[in-house]
């Protein structure tokens, strides 16, 4: 449906006199056969152009001053999954003086426009009217050949934006292709610059990659094209060590990241640090994903999982209520998966990992993790400020009900009260 969306704005736009076609990543997946998540247009009319011909109310001005307009799907077609259609103006760019976006655009006609993009199966258009490709960088030749090729010098293309380098992998990887030799090269000479980019969209990248099936194949690919050890310079010694071969570190990472079941960003980001992490080393964990601009959600999953990695050893061994409280984590799964992963990797017994997925096979969701006896809300009426005491005071409530130590609100009131008078820290073994 997106599709004939699409095809409407460049129906329209040639109503109105415009040269209109489809370009950039939706032309290339409609040639290898794939559908696209969404559709570009690119079209010689101009920014006011497009809104005064589509309307206000239909699109937004994200992008304006580099030529960029959104058309909006209706209500109707919203509701149906239609998702909105990004229309830029042909251009070309001026010299990105910061590595990151142009200094200014010049609007110009399509060969130019094609010419000034990052890859060559990238810089395709193609006529939906007509079914006809144009092509001016010889993306299709790549295409068939399945090579990852810069459009023109490389090193240009990489200096104008240095997030391409990280796109030259994550393309490779994820459409199977290869790096052209000279593609190739200058990320390698050019890893080093990929710290000009913004911690922000180098995190967007990583995501993509590690969300992906081919989440092995990017990370070798960045590891030997140095990108990895810009991101994370502590995985220098880890990288090294890899040269051993198959039973090294990085090598268990590696084959972890290919067995992995649940393909979650948090949990591919955890094994990925597992390899450069000691067992007991949550505050740089967490310092490695404040550093990468992580929300604190992604933040908070990723550190969990890390430091909970080891909680399944021999947890056929510990009580009862350590394996309760451990499966109440909302992120239970994500951690069989990710301890399945790096024990596979590792030719590990899975037996610890069967005890804790028995456990929660036969044991109600509402016996594992009933709704806690205390909020924030009771201890404000008990006359406590918000603060750090708030969190502290409540984990130690949800465990003693865990654990059966405490079973009513009234319970846990008292339990919360006297904590509180006693300034008592909760110490008991926990994940």
């Amino acid at each position: 449906m997106t599709r004939a969306f699409a095809e409407s704005v460049v129906r329209r736009l040639r109503d109105a006199g415009h040269q209109a076609l489809f370009a950039g990543g939706c032309v290339r997946d409609l040639l290898l056969g794939s559908v696209p998540q969404d559709f570009d247009v690119a079209t010689t009319a101009r920014p006011d152009e497009v809104r005064h011909l589509f309307g206000h109310r239909r699109t937004l001005a994200v992008g304006a001053s580099f030529g960029v307009i959104v058309v909006v799907p209706s209500k109707a077609e919203r509701e149906a999954g239609v998702v909105p259609v990004e229309v830029a103006t042909f251009r070309t760019e001026g010299p990105y003086i910061d590595g990151r976006r142009p200094e200014h655009v010049s609007f110009a006609d399509a060969e130019a426009d094609a010419k000034r993009r990052d890859f060559t199966v990238n810089g395709m258009f193609l006529d939906p009217l007509d079914d006809r490709v144009i092509d001016f960088v010889g993306g299709q030749q790549d295409l068939a050949a399945r090579v990852i090729r810069a459009i023109g010098e490389p090193r240009e293309r990489m200096a104008e934006d240095k997030l391409r380098l990280l796109r030259a992998i994550r393309f490779a990887a994820t459409l199977g292709f290869e790096l052209d030799e000279e593609t190739r090269s200058a990320v390698r000479e050019m890893a080093g610059q990929l710290t000009v980019v913004s911690a922000e969209r180098i995190s967007a990248e990583l995501r993509r990659m590690l969300m992906h099936a081919t989440r092995r194949r990017a990370v070798e690919l960045c590891a030997d094209c140095g990108l990895l050890e810009v991101i994370f310079p502590e995985l220098t010694p880890v990288l090294r060590l890899g040269k051993l071969g198959e039973h090294s570190p990085w090598e268990r990472t590696l084959r972890a990241l290919d067995v992995l079941d649940r393909p979650r960003f948090e949990s591919s980001l955890a094994i990925l640090l597992h390899s450069m992490t000691g067992r007991d080393d949550a505050p740089s964990m967490d310092e490695h994903c404040r550093r990468l601009r992580l929300s604190n959600n992604d933040r908070e999953t990723a550190v969990w999982l890390l430091e909970h990695r080891h909680d399944l050893d021999a947890i056929r061994h510990r009580s009862h209520w350590f394996l309760k409280r451990l499966c109440a984590h909302p992120d239970i799964i994500d951690l069989i998966s990710t301890v399945r992963a790096l024990r596979t990797a590792a030719g590990e017994s899975m037996a610890d990992v069967e005890h804790v997925e028995r456990f929660l096979a036969e044991t109600p969701r509402h016996v594992i993790d009933p709704p806690p006896l205390l909020d924030g809300g009771d201890l404000v009426a008990l006359g406590l400020k918000p603060g750090p005491e708030f969190k502290r005071l409540l984990d130690a409530v949800r465990n003693a009900q865990l654990d059966g130590t405490i079973d009513t609100d009234e319970a846990a009131i008292d339990f919360a009260r006297r904590l509180h008078a006693e300034g008592v820290a909760d110490t008991k073994d926990r994940p």
